[in-house]
């Protein structure tokens, strides 16, 4: 695996060392993102007080959370990706955590993606996939599956990331690599480097960010060969013990309620911060509580501190304004803390926000949207933190409103 000396060298260093590398942050700064987006904002207050901020000096703020690193210029879950993320002043990184085929923990988005997010199709290992690559032939696409359980660790290091893409319109396995949509970029994608979990701790801290590791669901059946589910809550949260990071500097996160269980009864120090993720469903209306699958005061009864619903659920349409939902402000209500995800997913929002956005599709106009949808969730919905695919974003105005 190609890593950085640097971070080599801090994976090796003993633990109690942790705090001294993570009183080091890497500095930060904006690039032009943030501006362009707020000279595209209508004549307003959120413009004006977006405007007075521009000379400030950038500064790292937990409210800021790196989304995979920065995958909207950056191949996700890479080294790269998170240093971009840091530089961008994202105070928390996520490792989205999976395992593979000896049960050591990884950086990828799901346990299944490796066809998608690296070259493993145009190398030897593609005889080890789950499924190997189909041509797209009539109405049928392309198709593969490969999983990093399919892999062995050192197998899975061999691998080089690319952007999440797959053309599904190709008869090659080469064609496959493309279809990266047109709002992203390839210019940073040359020598990416993977990262186990283990070595993604080294390097948020060697940044000076903080860690929001997601466990994601298994496409294997489990137990795997002997490896419970709970065994894997708890390998998780035992590489941050093994690394000195302390419970309040992390951030755990699910979409199974029972993982979050886990670590609030059997570790209750990271249960604490410990993060319940959820998603619009069909049949969701963020206006209406019968369509909620969450009940709130259970979930507080239980010990749910922090609940993180995707971004459609927080916003509503108000008379043709963005505006808290009435599940954001009946969660709000519950005591929950609040985490909203994914912001500058989406891509331009000229012709609307996508799935991100569809509670609100109809209202979406351009690009400054993502502010005034940023402004939306930290002053009327109240959350403690933004996901974003470009941490720079968020972390402009989090500065500005002393967030």
């Amino acid at each position: 695996m190609r890593l950085t000396t640097a971070l080599t060298a801090l994976a090796l260093l003993p633990a109690p060392l942790w705090a001294d590398a993570h009183s080091t942050p890497t500095p930060v700064e904006y690039g032009p993102r943030p501006a362009y987006l707020i000279d595209k904002l209508p004549q307003g207050a959120l413009k004006e007080k977006l405007m007075t901020c521009m000379g400030q000096t950038p500064s790292r703020t937990l409210f800021s959370i790196g989304h995979r690193g920065a995958p909207l210029m950056f191949p996700e879950h890479t080294v790269q990706s998170n240093v971009a993320a840091a530089r961008m002043g994202a105070g928390v990184l996520e490792c989205d955590v999976t395992f593979t085929a000896d049960h050591e923990l990884v950086c990828r988005h799901a346990q299944n993606d490796l066809h998608t997010t690296t070259d493993i199709l145009i190398t030897d290992l593609a005889e080890k996939c789950t499924a190997g690559f189909t041509p797209a032939t009539g109405d049928a696409g392309a198709s593969a599956e490969c999983r990093t359980s399919d892999l062995t660790l050192a197998e899975f290091q061999t691998l080089t990331p690319k952007m999440d893409s797959a053309d599904k319109t190709a008869t090659t396995v080469e064609g496959y690599q493309g279809g990266v949509a047109p709002f992203r970029t390839q210019l940073y994608t040359d020598k990416a480097d993977l990262m186990t979990h283990a070595e993604s701790i080294a390097l948020f801290a060697s940044l000076g960010a903080k860690f929001t590791p997601e466990l994601k669901s298994a496409s294997v059946e489990m137990p795997h060969n002997g490896f419970s589910q709970a065994d894997y809550a708890q390998k998780m949260i035992d590489e941050y013990k093994a690394a000195g990071v302390p419970a309040s500097d992390v951030w755990a996160q699910s979409f199974d309620l029972n993982d979050v269980l886990y670590w609030v009864q059997n570790e209750p120090e990271f249960g604490k911060q410990a993060v319940y993720l959820v998603e619009w469903s069909e049949g969701f209306d963020e206006q209406d509580k019968a369509t909620w699958a969450q009940d709130f005061s259970a979930l507080k009864a239980q010990g749910v501190q922090y609940l993180a619903p995707s971004l459609n659920m927080l916003l509503t349409n108000n008379d043709g304004k963005l505006a808290a939902s009435a599940y954001a402000k009946a969660a709000k209500a519950a005591d929950l803390k609040l985490i909203a995800w994914t912001l500058e997913r989406s891509g331009p929002l000229a012709s609307g926000g996508g799935w991100y956005f569809q509670s609100v599709n109809d209202i979406i106009k351009d690009d400054s949207d993502y502010l005034v949808a940023l402004d939306v969730l930290a002053q009327d919905a109240g959350v403690e933190g933004v996901f974003s695919d470009w941490p720079a974003t968020v972390t402009y105005y989090a500065n500005c409103m002393g967030l």
